[in-house]
């Protein structure tokens, strides 16, 4: 897998993808940015997002689950001196289907979590994960 990062003006940067695609990453108007996009650290949370919804999508599809819609809501705390890492991160799923077996779900995140999301597992090593989840009945 390859990426490249273009510095662009100031704080912005535009990110290529190897796939062919492209996001404008920006600083905060307090470090000379326009905010014209998201910051970096914000992309590591949305990937680890994406990376875990892939998986429990797939996972539940797998164990035959009626999986309409999958939102993970992701907050996080980050250390207050240099390197400023993500220090605690929590991941609330609000899972969207027909007759869901809360086991199920509950297995697909845990799945992803421990085994499948490599996103999740890297910045676990430095921060504390936790993940609940919600069931929504589709009408």
């Amino acid at each position: 897998m390859k990426a490249r990062v273009k510095w662009v003006e100031q704080v912005s940067f535009l990110g290529e993808t190897e796939s062919g695609h492209a996001v404008l990453m920006d600083g905060a108007p307090a470090a000379g940015g326009r905010n014209l996009g998201p910051r970096p650290m914000e992309m590591l949370l949305l990937g680890a997002g994406g990376c875990t919804s892939f998986d429990v999508i797939a996972i539940l599809k797998k164990s035959r689950q009626q999986v309409i819609d999958c939102e993970v809501q992701i907050e996080a705390d980050r250390a207050e001196t240099d390197p400023k890492v993500f220090t605690r991160i929590h991941m609330h799923f609000v899972v969207t289907g027909r007759a869901l077996k809360p086991d199920v779900v509950e297995r697909a995140i845990k799945l992803s979590a421990e085994k499948y999301c490599s996103a999740s597992i890297m910045l676990g090593a430095t921060a504390a994960m936790s993940h609940d989840f919600e069931i929504a009945e589709a009408p």
